[in-house]
């Protein structure tokens, strides 16, 4: 048989068969030509293209545009392929160049938003997205990527509809199934949520984020129990270090969950993660120079409407700044109104958000700190693979998670006596614990707080228990406690208040619940809208006494019942995340309060509801108690908080 001749159509012919190599030289052939066409460049781009070879693909590509330049499809293709070598300023200007050339030209305008969206640029990414659906409204992919983008940007109700419009063009792919249920998540729809993820992972069985996804539901389901397993699935597909903190932070939840165990899977992430980044540990660390101030740095996701916000903004506004230089380096992606204010109240702010884990500790190291303090642990948006590259000298944890970070690269855990016990707690964490001489942090109340008021057993004639803690903490030994306590107390009701609370899945499960504990469901009243500041405080109106979870304790929510003068029972556990009610209810002075028992917490509620009138004058002096007290001196907690800082920075713990 005679070679055939080569021609452009027979390469493209073999090119659209798969005879990748066949087309390829036949392009060879070609290229012998003066001067080659610019349509076989761009063709030999394709083929390098479909082999993952980017650069090759990026200089024959460039060769066409070079032969060709009135071409948008070739500035469109450079654009892809310099996006996936990193080059994003170039293929932004191709992909634009080529929408110059060919405004009717819609993968330009998809791929230019999809560049933006990798950039975290989703702002500018919308409209680009909404662009090219104008022209392909059918399209799977313009519509999922239109979602993420619409996720990021907090507006996640119009990101789910644009997910069932890809779904509804592309019924079973596991991406949009698992990025839906994460949003139908976001938003505390569990059991659309649960569908979705579970439909994921039947297309795909080991989908690792999907998996992920359902840990994280069930653990805001209230059963940490089941997310467990979820966890471990996702990291036997994909050992990915997020999903391991998310497993950590679940074990925080489980009452069976021994601190041995918690502790060896915290070391287990160390060192899976972070210890190949930690340099050798060095042998003396330099004091900071006495004639100048001790620089204090402060890593966080959480300088915004958080928890943290309220135990952090105090210290921070409270620092002597004769004494201390203060650097805060913020993960935000969503910043806010208590972002702005902490920015102006930080000497130097620190936008980390977009940046690499390298890039951050460089920026760290040329800030020569002193000391750099973590305020996450292994919750959501840490950056602790920063701490793991040591960026500072000395490094501590402080108030954001519960428990050891396991990392050897973090010297110190900030506490206090009572959440951490001496000689009780010290071989379960990999940090050295650093007790500050009273309570471990301190709370400034929301400025936009209602006034206390009455008891309301007065007017209702009953008591009204209330924990408006996240539902994730209401286990299922919780619900058996407050079950016994409710049975005895005929009378009484219970108020809780979480997100997850709206969706009827998550409602059906704790009724039954508290049904198998003998209370019937008229007797909880389960709340979830999102509200307010002032109008999620004017919930206390309507309770008596609050209840602390356990074995994982509520720190904010525990706070905020005794601003608005409403005490607090709860049960002291063995590690930090079941110890902050004892240790707050201490500083308080509410130390009777505390309780060591299930046995004992049940009787401290039935006692407490038969004794109105005990309880009516605590509720009339409790907010000038509290005020009063350690936990909201910001001035003395952060003069005691420094002693410590400067300590650290020498290493003389």
């Amino acid at each position: 048989m005679t070679a055939r001749p080569a021609s452009l159509a027979l390469a493209v012919d073999y090119f659209r068969r798969g005879q990748l190599a066949e087309a390829h030289q036949t392009c060879q052939q070609l290229l012998q030509q003066t001067p080659a066409p610019a349509a076989v460049h761009h063709l030999l781009g394709l083929i390098h293209q479909r082999q993952a070879q980017s650069a090759q693909a990026a200089a024959q590509f460039t060769l066409a545009t070079q032969a060709e330049p009135a071409n948008a499809r070739h500035w469109l293709h450079l654009g892809i392929v310099q996006r996936a070598l990193g080059e994003t300023d170039a293929a932004l200007a191709a992909l634009r160049h080529a929408q110059q050339l060919d405004s009717t030209l819609a993968d330009a305008v998809l791929q230019e938003a999809n560049v933006l969206k990798s950039l975290g640029r989703y702002t500018d990414a919308l409209p680009l997205y909404r662009k090219f659906l104008e022209g392909a409204p059918q399209s799977a992919s313009g519509h999922y990527n239109l979602g993420v983008a619409l996720l990021e940007t907090n507006s996640p109700h119009e990101a789910i509809a644009h997910f069932r419009h890809a779904l509804a063009a592309e019924p079973e792919r596991p991406e949009v199934l698992n990025t839906l249920g994460s949003a139908l998540l976001t938003i505390g729809q569990l059991s659309a949520a649960h569908e979705a993820l579970t439909a994921a992972t039947r297309v795909r069985p080991n989908y690792f984020a999907a998996l992920d996804n359902l840990g994280r539901l069930y653990k805001a389901a209230g059963t940490p129990e089941e997310a467990i397993p979820s966890y471990r699935a996702a990291l036997a597909a994909r050992p990915v270090a997020t999903t391991h903190s998310n497993l950590l932070f679940a074990l925080n939840y489980l009452a069976d969950a021994t601190p041995a165990s918690t502790f060896t899977e915290h070391r287990r992430w160390h060192e899976q993660h972070a210890a190949s980044l930690t340099p050798p540990t060095a042998t003396r660390v330099t004091p900071p120079p006495a004639k100048r101030r001790l620089r204090i740095g402060y890593l966080s996701p959480d300088f915004a409407h958080h928890a943290v916000a309220y135990f952090f903004e105090p210290v921070l506004a409270a620092h002597d700044r004769t004494r201390v230089e203060i650097f805060c380096y913020a993960n935000v992606l969503s910043p806010d109104t208590v972002t702005e204010r902490l920015r102006q109240s930080a000497e130097h702010w620190r936008d980390i958000a977009r940046l690499s884990d390298d890039d951050t500790a460089a920026v760290m190291r040329a800030d020569e700190l002193d000391l750099l303090i973590d305020l996450a642990g292994h919750t959501a948006g840490h950056r602790l693979l920063v701490m793991a590259r040591r960026p500072a000298p000395v490094q501590a944890t402080w108030i954001g998670y519960p428990n050891t970070t396991g990392l050897d690269a973090i010297d110190y855990r900030i506490t206090d006596a009572i959440a951490d016990p001496v000689g009780t707690t010290e071989q379960f964490h990999s940090e050295k614990l650093v007790r500050l001489p009273a309570n471990f942090s301190c709370y400034r109340p929301d400025e936009h707080t209602p006034a206390v008021n009455p008891l309301p057993a007065l007017a209702t004639g009953h008591i009204t228990f209330g924990c408006l803690n996240n539902v994730a903490k209401v286990t299922p030994i919780v619900i058996a406690t407050w079950a016994r306590l409710l049975c005895a107390l005929p009378n009484a009701r219970l108020i809780l208040k979480s997100r997850s609370l709206g969706d009827p899945w998550v409602a059906a499960r704790l009724h039954a619940a508290f049904a198998r504990g003998g209370v019937s469901a008229e007797r909880v009243t389960l709340l979830s809208e999102k509200q307010s500041v002032f109008d999620h405080l004017s919930l206390y109106h309507t309770i008596d006494n609050a209840l602390d979870p356990f074995p994982y304790n509520g720190t904010t929510t525990t706070c905020e019942a005794l601003w608005m003068g409403v005490p607090v029972i709860t049960l002291a556990g063995k590690l930090h995340a079941g110890r902050v009610g004892a240790s707050l209810l201490t500083h308080a002075g509410l130390a009777e309060w505390i309780t060591t028992s299930v046995d004992d917490y049940v009787a401290c509620g039935t006692s407490v509801a038969q004794n109105w009138s005990a309880l009516s004058a605590l509720r009339v002096r409790l907010r000038e108690q509290f005020h009063a007290s350690p936990l909201c001196a910001a001035g003395s907690f952060t003069r005691q908080f420094e002693v410590a800082c400067c300590a650290m920075a020498k290493r003389e713990y």
